[in-house]
């Protein structure tokens, strides 16, 4: 029998001051495990079936979210039992992420889930002019889905009835009253545990870093960057925590999908999200330079032109990671902590960043962190923080208080106000700091953007951002500079040579350079040797990576997703239960080609499964054919079916294994077998999964 579960002070508090609006989070820990739902979807369940502290009531709200669950969320797996539930049934209510696309050829919509396996769902135009977002990125939903039984439509399901999952009202004056009973150290330990977090377990500043990852999502045109390791959940706040923000994974960042689309006459993701944000930033591609140029117009002043003048509210924030040590870049003079970044990513883009958080001072993902006790239902902080964003605005009152110092520039005093106001809203929705609170919000603040003009200072080969002492005057009237705890005593970047100015300059007077150092002050404890940056001849070693292919995503294929890991590999294993279907084969065969071109490989084991309705004969056939065309290569194919597997994953015995969510079996199907993306996985668009790349010892032998 279960413990009777023991409320803290700041728990007893919280749910009498927010009665009906918190949820125990570690129930939600104990569901998150078993389902890829958004946390913001299993605790609209959780407050609706266990808003209480009585542990009988608990319990049977428990077994009311599995059961619903069980009845109306559909895993991938089960797409096609799905659609035989509604035939059956006439109709059925799920809970999954609903998509709408304009099919220009049909004049007409048609909505999809993306775990139903339909791309021609009919639906009325009441659902998606009434939820723009449906039309941008999607939205999860209750949705009652119908059987149409006139044969001659084009088309056997429609949307009866749609909602969507998020409070249907929000009284911000409350939610303001009743804090005003936590102190600011509760109130902060408040947020924290909202988002899963257990503050008792984090040092203030890394608490005040988890209250700077929030940012984006309470303050409008904040521009945001967190590089780091893998492994620190920097995309979780933007994936998992709000219905209001969308994570754009990887792929082509193209005008038409973030701004405006002229054909369509359409505003982008900009228009329709509280926060866009970039994960994997490293790996965006940007074709057109005008999207660059759009960006730092938006990134600027939250407006920019295409034919039409667009204004939004949007955040950008962009998260990656950092492979080098922080030590060696910091004391380096070749490389700054914007190396990752893509190279379209020039210099007035990084000066428009308000904030760079240090991701290498976040904890890495563990269960030591996740709390336990009573936090804020995600969506109603959620819905908090999107009030404040559209409705909101501290900048006033940051400049009657704040005074800085000589060397803040107009950016940098744009992004320490900014950076300010967003914690004033997270940690003062309705009331005001203390003086010394305050002066603390002030120096994170002027700490966050000093980084980034410390990097930009290190790439310009001019003095134009050398003024990065940046300060600020305390309450006390004292002028405080405030340093970065990773740079405090690293030369290079406090005080970077001006190399290539100076070899320009020696050029223009016809000096020839000479090979030896030029005397300016080396810094003294720069880390020696530095590995060389990966030419572009020599390609860069392959990396553990974890991340997400959304919903709609180009750019994903076997050859970019395998590859990088195939050198060296003789032997591979493919667990995927679901290689029996027409094109699940073509898929397979796609990726055995990828394998082909790898050269080393000798050897693919599949194992599969199959069902009753699978054509076991044909199945044979194509994959007979296959092993004799592989054959031709000296790559044998060796095929096992097990009807009890569920497992996906491709392991090399070169020690990678490759889990995608989906299997290989991750595409949307074409609109048509003549359009582009037919035959060109790269440019056929992505049904969303998530990744993961880890290493494990090779295999001997």
């Amino acid at each position: 029998m279960q413990s009777e579960y023991v409320m803290d002070a700041l728990d007893s508090k919280l749910n009498e001051l927010f009665d009906g609006k918190v949820v125990r989070k570690d129930l939600l820990h104990r569901i998150k495990k078993g389902t890829n739902v958004p946390t913001f979807v299993l605790e609209f369940l959780l407050a609706r079936y266990c808003a209480s502290n009585d542990p009988a009531e608990i319990q049977e709200g428990m077994e009311a979210v599995l059961s619903t669950l069980q009845e109306n969320y559909v895993r991938p797996d089960e797409a096609n039992a799905a659609q035989s539930r509604v035939a059956m049934k006439g109709k059925h209510k799920f809970i999954d992420k609903v998509h709408v696309r304009y099919v220009e050829k049909e004049k007409r919509h048609w909505a999809s889930l993306e775990n139903f396996a339909s791309q021609r769902i009919a639906i009325g135009e009441r659902f998606y002019r009434d939820n723009d977002r449906l039309l941008e990125g999607g939205i999860w939903a209750e949705v009652v889905i119908a059987h149409n039984d006139i044969d001659a439509d084009a088309y056997a399901f429609y949307v009866e009835d749609l909602r969507p999952v998020q409070l249907s009202r929000f009284d911000f004056a409350s939610y303001g009253d009743a804090k005003k009973a936590f102190t600011r150290d509760e109130w902060m330990n408040v947020v924290l545990r909202s988002v899963g977090l257990e503050p008792s377990k984090l040092s203030h500043r890394v608490k005040l870093h988890f209250i700077a990852r929030l940012a984006p999502l309470v303050e409008p045109n904040f521009n945001f960057i967190e590089l780091g390791p893998r492994g620190t959940g920097k995309s979780y706040f933007f994936s998992e925590f709000s219905p209001y923000s969308t994570l754009i994974s990887g792929g082509q960042a193209t005008k038409s999908v973030l701004f405006y689309n002229n054909a369509r006459h359409k505003i982008g993701l900009v228009g329709f999200w509280d926060t866009v944000a970039f994960d994997e930033v490293g790996g965006i591609k940007v074709k057109d330079p005008d999207t660059i140029q759009i960006m730092k117009d938006y990134m600027a002043n939250g407006r920019f032109s295409r034919g039409v003048e667009v204004i939004a509210d949007a955040s950008m924030a962009f998260v990656g990671n950092i492979d080098m040590s922080v030590e060696q870049i910091v004391n380096s003079t070749e490389y700054d902590l914007f190396q990752p970044l893509p190279e379209q990513f020039d210099l007035a883009v990084m000066d428009r960043f308000a904030c760079y958080l240090p991701g290498w001072e976040m904890p890495k993902n563990s269960s030591a962190f996740l709390t336990d006790r009573f936090g804020l239902i995600t969506d109603y902080l959620a819905e908090a923080f999107h009030h404040q964003l559209k409705h909101s605005n501290r900048y006033e009152e940051v400049s009657k208080r704040l005074k800085l110092g000589s060397a803040v520039e107009g950016r940098d005093e744009k992004g320490i106000k900014k950076t300010l106001c967003a914690f004033l809203k997270i940690l003062h929705p309705a009331d005001s700091p203390t003086d010394e609170e305050f002066d603390e919000y002030v120096a994170y603040a002027v700490e966050c953007r000093r980084r980034v003009k410390e990097q930009m200072n290190k790439r310009k080969p001019d003095d134009e951002f050398a003024r990065i002492n940046l300060s600020f005057f305390d309450r006390n009237g004292r002028e405080v500079v405030v340093y970065c705890p990773e740079s405090l005593s690293a030369s290079a970047t406090l005080e970077p040579a001006r190399r290539r100015l100076r070899a320009e300059t020696e050029e223009e007077n016809g000096v020839v350079a000479s090979a030896s150092p030029s005397p300016v002050r080396q810094p003294t404890n720069v880390l020696e040797p530095l590995e060389a940056p990966a030419s572009a001849s020599e390609p860069e070693s392959p990396t553990e990576r974890h991340y997400t292919i959304a919903y709609g995503d180009t750019g994903h294929s076997y050859d970019t997703i395998f590859g990088p890991y195939l050198p060296g590999a003789k032997s591979i294993v493919v667990e995927d239960p679901y290689i029996r279907m027409p094109h699940q084969i073509a898929n397979f065969v796609r990726f055995c080609e990828t394998v082909v071109k790898a050269a080393t490989v000798r050897r693919i084991a599949l194992i599969t499964s199959y069902d009753q309705q699978t054509d076991m004969a044909g199945l044979q056939e194509k994959l007979d054919e296959l092993k004799e065309s592989l054959l031709e290569y000296d790559v044998a194919l060796e095929v096992q079916l097990n009807e009890r597997m569920h497992d996906r994953e491709v392991r090399l015995d070169n020690g990678w294994i490759i889990k995608i969510g989906r299997g290989l079996d991750f595409y949307q199907k074409p609109e048509g077998w003549y359009a582009v993306g037919a035959t060109d996985l790269s440019l056929r668009r992505c049904l969303e999964t998530k990744v993961d790349v880890f290493r494990n010892p090779p295999s001997k032998g």
